[in-house]
């Protein structure tokens, strides 16, 4: 064999390897383009499926259970309310009830005042009159325990709230709109006024 048969012999044989090795280069990508795509395809299905997922649905027990659940509630917070405004609607009852007896009782205690107030000195120590005043103090005791307490009135200043003028005086030692006399004694009970102070306003 010559050379120039070996060379071209040579350069057939280098271009078969060639094509060869394309070949199997193209096969290979051809494999990893294929790959990707089912692993991209794949992974959109489970997207797929994922958005169109059905929610599972509720058993007809569990909703009985939820509807109960929340009908208890609502019924409960009802009650709750209930028994909250039964209670203010009792004390305030209590509390009218109370001032209405308070006042019945207040004239009771005006004529225990006078009475006490008209004793002359030389009888003050009279055993009748000692044992009125501790009847007197135990009255006004009795009504301190339950919230029944005087208005104040001489020296203060002049309230409607509080006190009923009836006189006006002028006196140049008293202030301006200072109660200066109290014809009769007002109360409270609690924070609430049972009988206005009937007094006489200076200035």
């Amino acid at each position: 064999m010559s050379n120039e048969e070996m060379v071209k012999e040579a350069v057939e044989e280098a271009k078969k390897n060639a094509q060869t090795e394309s070949e199997e280069t193209d096969e290979t990508v051809e494999e990893v383009e294929a790959e990707v795509e089912e692993t991209e395809s794949t992974e959109e299905d489970k997207k797929d499926k994922k958005l169109f997922k059905r929610k599972p649905k509720k058993d007809k027990k569990d909703e009985q259970i939820e509807d109960l659940t929340d009908k208890l509630t609502r019924q409960m917070a009802e009650f709750d309310n209930y028994r909250k405004r039964t209670e203010k609607e009792k004390t305030a009852m209590y509390e009218i009830g109370a001032k209405e007896v308070v006042e019945k009782i207040l004239p009771v205690v005006d004529n225990f005042e006078r009475g006490l107030t008209a004793v002359p000195d030389e009888q003050k120590e009279d055993s009748f009159v000692a044992g009125m005043e501790m009847i007197y103090k135990q009255i006004m005791t009795t009504l301190e325990e339950i919230g029944v307490k005087p208005i104040e009135a001489v020296g203060k200043e002049f309230n409607p709230d509080f006190h009923n003028a009836v006189m006006h005086v002028e006196d140049e030692e008293l202030g301006e709109n200072i109660v200066a006399e109290e014809f009769q004694k007002g109360y409270m009970y609690k924070e609430s006024v049972v009988r206005h102070s009937m007094v006489k306003v200076a200035n």
